[in-house]
């Protein structure tokens, strides 16, 4: 039986409420302790204890006998299903069920046939209180087939070729286990060279004469019948290249001539697996085993990596000589791509394993048994999980519970059962079963409803013993049921004892947390239920601690002297201690000369070897002591001993033989302080290039005084020498005479050659440079050459100086070229370089997507799907597709509002994305642009949808007004978001008395088109506290609730002051901080409750820093603030407060400011057709000017009033976005200068106004602005259009967006 493990300890308090002790006894399951007397009388459903596993693989040698044992009280009777349907055992002679047993032993030693009774087989266990039933067990016999017979050609390979012999071995179950041998049955050697696969294959990186034999043999065991076959003998011979000339030679006549070549050296190719990438699935908590092996002249060696990630240190091991990575407990943490790579001097191939981790089902929290006691309460949790996820499936005494009869204390709700005032006819064994389609997990846990009076389970008239001044445990194990409640008393007529100086623990323990001597006496445990009651009678008894008043003490003694240790002991009369002494924690050694009295231990002719810990410790049946002193020995003051140091640098350094690229250099030793010299380390430094650097250049050992050098071309060389022993290092010698090497060409080429256009028609072609040492002589200068890679045009090159860069212009948008770039100074040329694959610039994309589709998922997601565009318009490398969408607005709202558009980007060819957050209710318009390293192509057409009703948001506002004895009213306003259109408002009411109890809850409905509501006949002097929400034909909002208090009496009110007719929020707060942030500025905002007219401040810093908050203090009551000037990429540490006596705080939060971002935007009045523009309009208002001045002169009459209202100031008129051409004159009220888009600073930047704050969500660098009220007008991507509005259009150069999301 699974028991329910208890907590710690209770307490017991006079104040508890019963309320609480109520729910807490009916949520508990009651706990069997584990006593065999106990658990043998109380009647119990089935528990299946033993079963044979669910894969039983069986020998079709021996009897077949399938497990399945089972307790209960009374005992289980047993029956078995075969292929799901009833075995009838009784028809079957060969078929016998265990006495008292449910195990079936099937008699096919005599006759029948294994394979007769193959199938899938299921055991029940039943008596009167239910049924348990087993895992399917599926019994399948072993099978060792033979090989089939095949005639296997000798192989004849030259020396250096790869090979691979095959296996394949028969199909046996379980598998068999492969290994290579010959005809003397001696394993045949592997190694990095040769090596068995995981299939059983036997692999040659490259073959060598020694692999010649006519033996290859490949084995299969099969562990489960014990047999071993065999496969057909594979003959090798390997030819070396004289056998095969000479072979060769013998064949011609001698007026020919031919000749075989030895192999030759190549690189690495992989012979398992194939191609560049492969896939492999394995299952949770199995091994994981990944294999590449590789063939190659060298062999090759094999490295392993995992993409994006590390190889667990723990879990991971290489077998067959790094061939074979295998990564034990796999979970879904090791799905990757794992990259094996080959490699010899020849060079290097690499494979890649995409790897994904399923699971079969395993257990989170399986069920467990309950035993509940009649009219109690209880839970049957079954939570499982896998990939993919399993489902869950219940079972009544092996019944499906949809089939099963009806119990009225059942409820199911999806992976939980909840029982509820259960009977005795409740008792039943349920089956939980979580399956996918990698396996299944089946439990049984049983629900048993007993009615028992109480039982002591401990042993009366036990006697404890304790030490004082320690706990005292004084157990009472119990059972009953329903669950019995435990007292205890002290003597015979003592009352119940509590926990001011007792703790009594959930299991029944009395615990004494320090017991003294008046605890001495007879402790009563008595437990009681409804019916009935049981005592038990224990004894204690205190002792005196156990102490050693006269302790060892430090002792220093000259060898060949004597020592003594005095240890004694004083203990409670009534224990008998043992005393004994340890040096350095062990037992004394085995010697004569150590003796050991009542107190004393003696030590004599003491010599080194006696030095030491001495410990002395007293024991007793109940405690234990002791004492250490440590005993020195020490001797006749020694010699003096030699001084040992480094060594002195070495001198006299000289250089001899100078060649053009060696030097011998000699040099003599220092002394080497009694210490022997170890080796000579020599330094050089390049006076030339890297003056005052020195450089290792080589190590000698400690018996050479003379090392012949290797030099590079064109440096000026020093050598310096230092020397090394077991202590230290010496310090440099002198320096020698300097010696220029010659010039030569280089002997390398610039590394990390790459070709990037930065326009549309260049492409930049930059390496890294050669250093003055590489350079190997003077005027170093690069050969920079290019061409097409897909045209037949010639290589052009051009010689530059040595710098890092060459820009080729006038080339094809997005075309792939082939790059090198040599070295060469004034002696030659370095080696040919390799060629490097680059591209010339990118350019906008010129095509739209087409074909978008939008699927409305729910109320606040949306799928959109497109088609992809041709690659050839992409012009550039393929980013990904970028929607934008916005919520469009009603006429009258888009007078007032920018529109918000919002950016997701989806990476890649991707044709579909998701978009989230939407509003319930809404329309909304959007379209998608392809977008490459250059930018964005041209949008799709604009595509509407609607979004579905959803649940409302909070009303904005509850105020409770117009307090007096018996009525509150309230008044509210309606939920910021509908999301639908409401149905009706919720007000949920409960008074709160003075110990903060709630009373019983009221429920009112009100009309959806109310703002206020009063509420008569309530209670004088009463707190009350409401919750109000509304609702959609959807569903319920969220709530807001308030508190206000009814008056005492109308004579007693005083005069009303300011804010009179509201009554103050209990407890002022300020909740709800969140913060939103972008590259230097940042929106803070809050929700507040409490007294009105409240003044706010912000404080903030940097996170982590001890630096003292800076304060800013907020305009008004508002309850948001933008904070400016902030440092991008940076984490700040914000909170609000109140100014005033309330002066309360709200708890901190932490925000980032987005990565700096170099700008985008387009100044406008640097574009010719502006300038064109603004040029037209000065010449037609300079000739209108000149026109009406003739006219004045003349007399004649000009009504201007008439032209400016018919043809506005063209200089005030706003930018249309679509064409750039003016707008119409409005004296709308959001008419103001303009600040953006129509005009940008000489500097090519916009500036920021004093309001802008920022707001994030899908993506990067996402910029928005709020107006002076804080009502968020900008888009998530920092890009804003404004709709028309009575004539008038605004736009502003977008900012870039750098985000790249995905959502599948």
């Amino acid at each position: 039986m699974q028991l329910k493990i208890m907590p710690k300890k209770k307490h017991f308090s006079a104040g508890r409420v019963p309320l609480i002790l109520f729910l807490c006894q009916m949520i508990r399951a009651l706990d069997v302790p584990l006593d065999s007397k106990l658990l043998g009388d109380l009647v119990q459903p089935p528990t299946i204890t033993q079963q044979s596993p669910k894969d039983y693989i069986i020998d079709p040698r021996e009897n077949i006998v399938i497990q399945c044992e089972a307790k209960g009280k009374p005992p289980p009777s047993f029956s078995w299903t075969r292929n799901g349907t009833h075995f009838d055992i009784d028809k079957d002679p060969l078929v016998t069920m265990k006495p008292g047993s449910g195990t079936l032993v099937i008699n096919i030693m005599s006759e029948g046939k294994a394979e007769t009774y193959e199938g899938v087989y299921q055991c029940t266990a039943r008596n009167e209180r239910g049924a348990a039933i087993s895992n399917n067990i599926v019994v399948r016999p072993s099978r060792s087939p033979l090989w089939t017979k095949e005639r296997l050609e000798p192989i004849t390979l030259r020396n250096g070729q790869s090979l691979v012999l095959p296996c394949r071995p028969p199909i046996g179950l379980p598998p068999a286990i492969i290994f290579w041998m010959d005809n003397s049955f001696q394993r045949l050697p592997q190694s990095e060279r040769v090596s068995q696969g995981l299939n059983g294959d036997l692999y040659f990186s490259n073959v060598l004469p020694e692999d010649t034999r006519e033996d290859y043999i490949c084995y299969a065991r099969f562990n489960h019948t014990q047999t071993i076959q065999q496969k057909q003998p594979i003959s090798l011979k390997v030819i070396s290249v004289d056998e095969l000339n000479d072979t060769i030679a013998a064949n011609l006549n001698d007026t020919e001539f031919y000749g075989a070549k030895p192999s030759k050296e190549r690189p690495p190719t992989f012979l398992t697996p194939e191609g560049n990438e492969s896939l492999k699935e394995e299952l949770r908590g199995n091994v994981l085993s990944l294999e590449c092996i590789a063939e190659g002249l060298p062999t090759p060696i094999i490295y392993w990596i995992k993409e994006d990630g590390t190889l667990p240190v723990n879990r991971t091991f290489y077998q067959n000589f790094k061939k074979t990575l295998q990564i034990t407990q796999v979970s879904e943490a090791d799905s990757g791509n794992y990259q094996c790579i080959a490699k010899n001097t020849l060079g290097a191939v690499h494979h890649t394993i995409s790897v994904t981790v399923k699971a079969a089902p395993y257990w989170i929290s399986a069920p467990q048994n309950l035993v509940l006691s009649p009219g109690e309460n209880g839970t049957l949790i079954c939570r499982a999980n896998g990939n993919p996820k399993p489902r869950i499936g219940w079972l009544t005494n092996g019944v499906p519970v949809e089939i099963a009869p009806d119990d009225p204390s059942r409820k199911i709700d999806g992976d939980t059962i909840i029982f509820s005032n259960v009977q005795e006819r409740s008792s039943a064994v349920y089956q939980c079963n979580a399956s996918n389609e990698y396996g299944y997990l089946l439990a049984n846990a049983f629900v048993n409803v007993l009615a028992e009076p109480p039982r002591i389970l401990t042993s009366a008239n036990i006697l404890y013993q304790v030490i004082a001044n320690r706990p005292a445990l004084l157990d009472c194990a119990f059972f009953g049921s329903p669950l019995p409640t435990i007292e205890w008393f002290k003597g015979t007529k003592g009352s119940a004892l509590h926990e001011d100086i007792y703790v009594l623990h959930d299991n029944g323990t009395l615990e004494i947390p320090v017991a003294q001597k008046d605890s001495t006496g007879t402790y009563t445990c008595v437990a009681r239920n409804k019916l009935g009651m049981a005592k038990n009678e224990v004894h204690l008894e205190i002792k005196d601690p156990t102490r050693i008043i006269k302790q060892p003490e430090y002792a220093v003694v000259q060898r060949g002297s004597k020592v003594s240790f005095e240890c004694k002991v004083k203990h409670d009369n009534t224990l008998i201690p043992t005393i004994m002494w340890l040096k350095d924690n062990g037992e004394l050694p085995n010697d004569e000369r150590f003796s050991v009295d009542k107190d004393h231990l003696v030590v004599t002719d003491v010599s080194d070897d006696d030095g030491g810990v001495y410990t002395c410790a007293a024991n007793t049946t109940l405690d234990s002591v002791s004492a250490s002193a440590v005993l020195r020995v020490v001797a006749p003051t020694p010699t003096p001993a030699p001084v040992y140091d480094v060594p002195n640098p070495p001198f006299d350094l000289e250089l001899t033989n100078q060649l053009d690229k060696s030097v011998q250099l000699t040099w003599t030793p220092g002394d080497d302080n009694n210490s022997p010299i170890t080796k000579f380390i020599i330094e050089y430094e390049d006076a030339m290039h890297e003056a005052g650097i020195w450089h290792h250049q080589a190590e000698v050992s400690g018996t050479q005084t003379t090392a012949q050098l290797t030099l590079s071309p064109y440096v000026n060389y020093s050598f310096r020498v230092m020397a090394e022993n077991s202590i230290g290092r010496s310090v440099p010698s002198e320096a020698s005479e300097q010696y220029l090497t010659k010039a030569a060409e280089p002997d390398q080429n610039p590394m990390t050659v790459e070709g990037l256009g930065t326009e549309p028609d260049n492409l930049v072609i930059t390496w890294k440079p050669l250093n003055g040492f590489e350079s190997n002589g003077p005027g170093l200068q690069y050969k920079v050459s290019w061409r097409q890679k897909d045209g037949d045009d010639e290589w052009t090159s051009v010689v530059v100086a040595n710098v890092s860069k060459y820009i080729v212009s006038g080339t094809p948008t997005f075309v792939p070229y082939l790059i090198k770039v040599q070295a060469l100074n004034d002696v030659g040329f370095a080696p040919e370089p390799a060629e490097v694959m680059g591209h010339s610039g990118e350019d906008l994309p010129m095509v739209a997507p087409g074909n978008v589709r939008v699927n409305v998922v729910n109320s606040t997601l949306a799928e959109v799907h497109w088609d992809p565009v041709p690659l050839k318009s992409v012009r550039g490398h393929l980013q990904g597709y970028r929607i934008y969408y916005w919520k469009a607005q009603s006429s009258s709202k888009r007078n007032r509002r920018h529109i918000e558009k919002k950016i997701l980007t989806f990476q890649g060819n991707k044709t579909h994305g998701m978009l989230p957050g939407l509003q319930p209710y809404s329309h909304y318009v959007l379209n998608v642009r392809v977008v490459n390293g250059k930018g964005e192509g041209p949008a799709s057409t604009d595509r509407g949808f609607h979004t579905p009703e959803g649940v409302p948001s909070a009303p904005s506002s509850l105020k409770i007004v117009n307090p007096t004895l018996d009525s509150l009213t309230l008044e509210w306003d309606p939920p910021s978001h509908p999301n639908g259109v409401l149905t009706e408002y919720t007000l949920r009411y409960q008074p709160i008395n003075s110990t903060h109890e709630l009373g019983p809850l009221v429920d009112l409905k009100i009309p959806a088109n109310k703002t206020r509501w009063t509420l008569n006949h309530l209670n004088f002097s009463t707190r009350y506290k409401f919750y109000f929400y509304a609702q959609t034909s959807v569903g319920s909002g969220s709530q807001i609730t308030e508190e206000a208090i009814t008056t005492v009496d109308e004579a007693g009110i005083l005069p009303p002051d300011v804010g009179a007719g509201k009554v103050r929020a209990v407890n002022p707060r300020i909740s709800n901080l969140t913060a939103a942030a972008a590259e230097t500025y940042a929106n803070i905002s809050w929700e507040y409750e409490g007294p009105e007219h409240v003044k706010f401040y912000v404080e903030y810093g940097v996170a982590g820093s001890k630096e003292e908050w800076r304060k800013e203090i907020v305009n008004d009551s508002r309850s948001f603030f933008g904070l400016k000037g902030l440092m991008p990429g940076t984490a700040y540490k914000v909170r609000v407060g109140a100014e005033g006596d309330s002066g309360f705080v709200s708890s901190e939060d932490v925000f980032e400011t987005g990565p700096a971002m170099a700008s985008r935007q387009v100044d406008i009045a640097t574009q010719g057709w502006f300038i064109g523009l603004m040029c037209a309009v000065a010449l037609l208002i300079l000739i209108l000017l000149i026109v009406c001045f003739i006219r004045r002169n003349k007399g004649g009459k000009y009504p201007v009033k008439e032209k400016e209202d018919a043809h506005a100031d063209p200089e005030i008129q706003p930018m249309k976005e679509d064409d750039g051409t003016f707008g119409e004159y409005s004296d709308a009220e959001d008419h103001k200068p303009l600040k953006k888009g129509s005009r940008t600073p000489s500097d090519r930047t916009v500036k920021k106004e004093d309001s802008d704050d920022s707001l994030v969500d899908y993506g990067e660098g996402v910029n928005g602005q709020f107006n002076e009220d804080g009502s968020f007008i900008g888009q998530y991507s920092g890009k804003k259009e404004k709709e028309p509005a009575e004539g008038n259009e605004s736009s502003e150069a977008p900012s870039p967006v750098n985000a790249m999301n995905s959502f599948v």
